[in-house]
């Protein structure tokens, strides 16, 4: 059975897609996005696969 390993990210507005680049090198794959605490950030949520290269 695959398992899991997970990530909660900050995520500011003006840097977005940098940020979801590096983490997607590393092998983590983007679940979701919310808001934040204020109105310039997000929450992003990550997923792989435990064991994979990085962890």
């Amino acid at each position: 059975m695959q398992k899991w390993e997970y990530v909660t990210v900050p995520v500011l507005i003006h840097s977005t897609k940098m940020i979801l680049d590096n983490w997607g090198e590393d092998g983590w794959e983007l679940v979701q996005v919310v808001s934040g605490p204020n109105p310039e950030s997000l929450v992003a949520y990550f997923k792989r696969p435990k064991g994979e290269a990085g962890s």
